[in-house]
Order: structure tokens, then sequence, then C-alpha cells
């Protein structure tokens, strides 16, 4: 995997260190947030995700490490940093009591925008967000997923170029999320920086252009999606057949084979499901392993009538990570 080197990166820690009395939060974790990309940080509840969002966005005090969020210095120049992130935390922080645009222009007041600017600002939010019907009604009567979106649109007052998102659907219904996946894509496509946390391996997989797994306070990996796919086993390639025929002569030629010595084919060779025609062959989903297994196709003189690539899904790596089936099962977060 590549590094990303500072010069590039939107946030970087380096030996990030963190605990409460002798509960040990972040145990020197080093992260690079490519300026212009989702980075998603996943683990159960009490890995120490919140703890990470809270003290790159300057709300808690890291005990060590060197840590820069948007080319500032954390621990000399805190209030520079304040200046160029947003933060939407877990739980929402508008007000019921008032209405939406009430809430957007309290937030304008807050970056000091002028009564001109402020109002342009929350109209043209409120319409990016699809608020306008509500703006003028108390946001207690919204919906969650209403809510979670007023929430992010008062994030984006101050223009941020980088946006701290922790946990932004949790409790939403499946349409409210996919309607904030694509909030999430639509920043990242004007050049914000998004760092993550979610506890649905789904959206991580969907959004995140690098991942990094959080347990017991230490990276256990970090990657795209693909390449922490590799990382467990499972992966195959499967072969189907429509012809009996031709089915059973792959099968022989398989099972006499010797086939590459990459990777996925030292651990075995192919297993034959005849109810379904096809054969299954391990492989890490690599194009080098791909293209291994397209070249001993060709000199067993077999075509087959479809050909896919499996790999495992995150569920599979976090299990394998961290030891836990599901991010949620989890009981809450004891680490804040």
């Amino acid at each position: 995997m590549t590094t990303t080197t500072s010069h590039s990166s939107a946030i970087v820690a380096k030996g990030l260190r963190k605990a409460y009395g002798d509960k040990t939060a972040l145990d020197g974790i080093d992260l690079a947030v490519p300026t212009g990309s989702v980075f998603a940080l996943l683990g159960p509840n009490g890995a120490g995700k919140t703890t990470a969002v809270k003290i790159l966005s300057t709300l808690v005090t890291a005990d060590a490490g060197e840590l820069r969020v948007g080319g500032h210095d954390l621990a000399t120049d805190p209030q520079a940093v304040r200046a160029a992130i947003g933060v939407t935390g877990q739980f929402s922080a508008v007000d019921g009591l008032i209405t939406g645009e009430e809430n957007m222009l309290l937030m304008a007041d807050l970056h000091l925008l002028s009564r001109r600017e402020g109002r342009r600002t929350a109209v043209e939010l409120l319409e990016r967000f699809d608020l306008v019907e509500a703006a003028k009604k108390p946001v207690s009567t919204y919906s969650g997923g209403m809510k979670r979106r007023l929430d992010l649109a008062m994030t984006l007052v101050g223009g941020p170029r980088i946006i701290f998102l922790d946990e932004p659907t949790t409790g939403l219904d499946p349409r409210s999320r996919h309607a904030m996946w694509g909030i999430i894509r639509e920043l990242v496509s004007g050049g914000v920086t998004v760092f993550l946390t979610t506890q649905y391996l789904e959206e991580a997989d969907e959004l995140a252009d690098r991942i990094a797994v959080l347990n017991n306070g230490r990276l256990a990996a970090e990657g795209s999606a693909d390449e922490l796919k590799r990382l467990v086993p499972g992966g195959h390639v499967r072969l189907r057949f429509t012809d009996p025929a031709a089915y059973q002569a792959a099968a022989v030629a398989l099972r006499e084979a010797t086939l590459p010595r990459t990777p996925g084919f030292a651990r075995a060779g192919g297993t034959p499901m005849d109810e379904a025609l096809s054969l299954q062959i391990p492989s890490d989903g690599s194009q080098r392993e791909l293209r291994s297994i397209l070249d001993w196709l060709d000199s067993a003189g077999i075509e087959a009538d479809e050909l896919t690539v499996h790999t495992p899904d995150l569920d599979d790596v976090f299990f394998a990570l961290t030891g836990t089936a599901d991010v949620s099962d989890q009981p809450e977060e004891a680490v804040r």
C-alpha cells in the first residue's frame, strides 16, 4: 500500500495516543487522509473511533502524537484548525424549539457572518439539502433524516474544507441513508475532505476511498475496500457452464492441473459444484491471479460460459481483524 505524504494530506496523525486513567483509547495510531477524499474509520464500539474524531477536531487534547489538520499543527494552532473544519457528531446538534431557518441563521451568527451574508448562506444550504418547505417549521416536527440533513447543513455554514462525520446515518431509514450518501459524494466532488466513522460496513464500502479498521485503540489494517477484502481468505473465481459435457471436461482438467503457484492457487486446486455446473478456484481476486487463471483456461482449451470473481466482503474483513461479527452489535462505546 502506498503511504500518503503530509503535503497531499488534509489530516495527518503520527503516534496518536490517548488514555483515560488506566484505559488506553488510542495506542499510537498513524493516519494520513488525502485531500478531497472520504476516509472511513471502522471499529467495534469502544475501539476509540469517537475519541479520534474528538482529538482531531480539537475537542479533546491528545496525550502524545504529531497531528496536523488542514496543514495546521493541532498542538500549536488549534484555532486555525477550528477555522478549517466542520463537525457533525453522533447526535444531532440542532435546536428543536426553533425553526430550521433560525438554526441556520444562529450558526451564521456564530461564524460572524454579516446579516446579509448569513441569510444568503442559509437560503443556499436549505435549498441544497431540500429543506426549503420545512424551513419555517419547528425542528421538533422534522423526521430523523431531515434533522441529520439540517445538522450537516449547519456544519457547512462556515465553508469548511475538512468535515468530520461521526456516525452520521445511525438510526436513519435506508432512503434517508442513501440521501446522505449522495450529499457526501457531492461534497467530496467539490474538493471537501470527509473523515467518516460509521457502524455500517456497507456505508464504508460505498463511500470511502480508504478505510482504517481500529481495534482496541490500534490500527488493525488500512487500505482501500478492495485491498482490505484481499486480506482474508475465501476469495475465488467461479466458472459456470451451460453444457454438462463441457463442465465435466473442465472438472477433470482442473483436478489434474498443476496450477500456477500464485498465492491463491497455492492453497488448493478447484472445487466442483455439480448442481450449478460451476467450478470454484481459490483466488485473491488480484489482476495477477486472474491473468494466471485465464492463461490456464486457454492452455487447457476450456471455454466457460461465465467467469465471476468473488471476494470477501467488509463483514468478513471486520470479523477477521476484530473478532467481531458486526460493528453495531457491541455495547455502547465506553471510551469517549
